[in-house]
């Protein structure tokens, strides 16, 4: 994922690589899962126009901030990428669109809940607007030292990069610490647009740099088992399902909700969205033998219930467990399958919010 930057020299570093310059990005990308063409491979929404909007302010789409040590200024403009992007695209047909579905990955995923009223505000009511984020959900969770290492660092984030003007009103005025509203879990109690939350339980970023971080692990107890989940003792597995846990307990108040999608399965991965092996294929991921392409199509357009949550680890034989470790080797199998070849590493670091339109969209001259 494209991950955040939280301090000034973080974010500077930022800046001068493919995460923080587009003129450092690849030129090429590819277009799978929820954003292919191909009507056996994305049965729903092959056909619906689809943006991808690059992602390199290192805040969600949500900072909006000047950083000046003496000659240096450091420009954080989450928040204005998106309004131009969205501004323009106004113009190129989207706000002819009858249906919108709004998609991220990871820090894209987060950004997708940030933004997911705007848009439809932006619609002006006249669209089917909904979102769906993937591996956006970051839990407000202790590490296993009894240590919440991700609340300083969304609070210096968020501080940062003036990023409170830009998050829920309503989330805002329930607390005295903006930052919370940085968090899923806090955020979505006041988003009045329908969404979709896809998620794994023991989601690999989340259990490797918030749950299991380096700092709480000095002697790497848990190095083999964050490489390869079968190489997990049993007390090990037990602790993780407590990463399981505080992901249904901050999940416990949107269950039952018409308008709320889940899809929270049992694997070691992050991002299943824009996979192709995950998204819709003979052996992708099920839950009460639904694939998530067609537990999204079933939610968004309202053919049944689309809420699953999965059982336990290791109980789920469908799973694909994609550890960061082997995920460029995945990455590069899967897009040579499709024909592509490009710099597989290059992909990963960023993220992406989705936009698709059942309508008319021109982009470009």
């Amino acid at each position: 994922g494209g991950g955040w930057c939280n301090d000034a020299p973080s974010c500077a570093a930022r800046a001068g690589t493919r995460r923080g310059s587009t003129r450092l990005m690849s030129k090429l990308e590819v277009f799978s899962g929820v954003l292919s063409n191909d009507p056996a491979r994305n049965p729903d929404f092959y056909n619906w126009n689809r943006v991808k909007l690059r992602y390199c302010d290192g805040g969600s789409f949500a900072g909006d901030s000047e950083f000046r040590n003496g000659s240096s200024v450091i420009y954080m403009r989450g928040q204005r990428i998106w309004d131009a992007i969205i501004a323009d695209l106004l113009t190129k047909g989207l706000a002819k669109a009858e249906k919108v579905l709004l998609s991220g990955c990871s820090a894209g995923g987060l950004a997708t809940f940030f933004h997911c009223d705007n848009l439809g505000e932006l619609l002006g009511g006249v669209a089917t607007v909904k979102c769906m984020s993937d591996a956006g959900f970051f839990l407000d969770v202790d590490d296993i030292s009894g240590n919440n290492s991700i609340r300083p660092f969304f609070s210096s984030l968020v501080a940062l990069q003036g990023a409170e003007k830009n998050l829920n009103k309503d989330c805002l005025n329930s607390t005295l610490d903006p930052y919370l509203c940085f968090f899923p879990q806090y955020a979505l109690q006041n988003i009045k647009t329908p969404y979709f939350i896809l998620n794994s339980a023991y989601d690999v970023y989340q259990f490797h740099h918030i749950f299991v971080p380096p700092s709480s692990d000095p002697r790497g107890h848990w190095s083999r088992c964050k490489a390869d989940p079968s190489a997990c003792s049993t007390l090990q597995i037990a602790t993780l399902q407590g990463l399981r846990s505080a992901m249904l307990t901050a999940l416990k108040l949107f269950e039952g909700e018409p308008e709320v999608g889940m899809f929270i399965n049992s694997c070691f991965a992050h991002c299943q969205s824009e996979l192709q092996d995950t998204w819709f294929a003979p052996n992708s991921p099920t839950l009460d033998n639904e694939t998530i392409a067609e537990l999204v199509g079933d939610w968004y357009f309202e053919r049944g219930a689309a809420q699953e949550i999965d059982c336990a680890y290791p109980c789920d034989s469908t799973c694909h467990n994609i550890i960061p470790s082997n995920q460029v080797s995945y990455w590069e199998m899967q897009m040579h399958m499709q024909g592509w070849v490009f710099e597989f590493g290059v992909y990963l670091c960023r993220v992406y919010l989705f936009i698709f339109s059942h309508d008319i969209l021109q982009v470009g001259n």
